[in-house]
């Protein structure tokens, strides 16, 4: 199954779990007032979503001459890429990490860390750059913060399904449409873990594309793929600081560490799998 195809599958899943969960609240009414929930919380991802993740990690937009180079790569990336410049923000400190966020290619904006402008040479800066600029192109800032908007939604409906079980909805007979109160446990304690598997599949099936699409635009995958082996070996022993888990996708590569089971609610695929194709799409 190809990644666009699997990221509307795993969305309609996202969407269903959604829909279940605000009937297991409310019936046919918690259904109708779980969409209203959800085109609120879109609504404010479509339009904010920018200006939210810029201000919680500290990102300011920077001019041109203040970064020259930043800027004429990001230019040259663009052109290549065939979409309006990005506003271009810069990070103080921290790890070495990227990420690309906006609703739409007119209104995106690329944030770097400090860290990662000293740490790569032009081409690596390049490579990385047409990976975010990728997720642009193909408007995959948008489906992420859908993806979160659907993800955090459900969580906060699980709670709710949990008072709701407490005082007395799950007590309603099987012949009542009723789920029971095994149904209730069930929803409260699996629909948000299922919900982050979702949300990290989508993560991970848009990273793999957006490194293909990056390597096109670039010329050849050879920058990123040593960009990426650059940054996996500082992630090892450096730290971004305090990291939103909501906002972990967005990252070029994940900033939060976590083997064995927490593996799968990874938002990145391995460095090492990302690095393996890059170089068999540069040969």
């Amino acid at each position: 199954m190809g990644n666009k195809l699997k990221t509307v599958v795993f969305l309609g899943l996202l969407s269903g779990l959604f829909l279940a969960i605000g009937y297991g609240v409310g019936r046919e009414a918690g259904m109708t007032i779980a969409l209203l929930f959800a085109g609120v919380m879109n609504f404010v991802a479509w339009f904010f979503s920018d200006r939210i993740v810029l201000r919680l990690y500290g990102a300011r937009e920077v001019p041109r001459e203040a970064a020259p180079e930043l800027h004429r790569i990001v230019d040259e990336v663009a052109a290549r890429a065939q979409i309006p410049k990005p506003r271009v923000a810069l990070i103080e400190g921290g790890a070495p990490n990227a990420f690309a966020t906006g609703r739409s290619p007119a209104h995106a904006v690329v944030a770097v860390t400090s860290s990662l402008v000293q740490l790569l040479d032009r081409e690596e800066l390049k490579g990385v750059i047409a990976h975010e600029i990728g997720h642009i192109k193909h408007r995959d800032t948008l489906v992420m913060a859908v993806a979160a908007t659907l993800g955090a939604a459900i969580t906060h409906l699980a709670h709710m399904l949990q008072w709701a079980a407490i005082f007395g909805g799950g007590s309603h007979s099987d012949d009542d449409d009723g789920m029971g109160i095994l149904g209730y446990l069930a929803m409260i304690i699996l629909a948000p873990i299922a919900a982050v598997l979702i949300q990290a599949a989508v993560s991970r099936s848009r990273e793999f594309d957006a490194d293909a699409i990056g390597a096109r635009i670039a010329g050849d995958g050879y920058g990123l793929a040593s960009a990426l082996e650059k940054l996996e070996r500082s992630r090892q022993v450096m730290h971004m600081g305090p990291i939103n888990p909501a906002t972990a996708h967005l990252f070029i590569v994940n900033p939060l560490s976590g083997g064995g089971l927490l593996g799968l609610f990874a938002t990145h695929p391995a460095t090492a799998e990302r690095i393996a194709r890059l170089r068999k799409l540069a040969y």
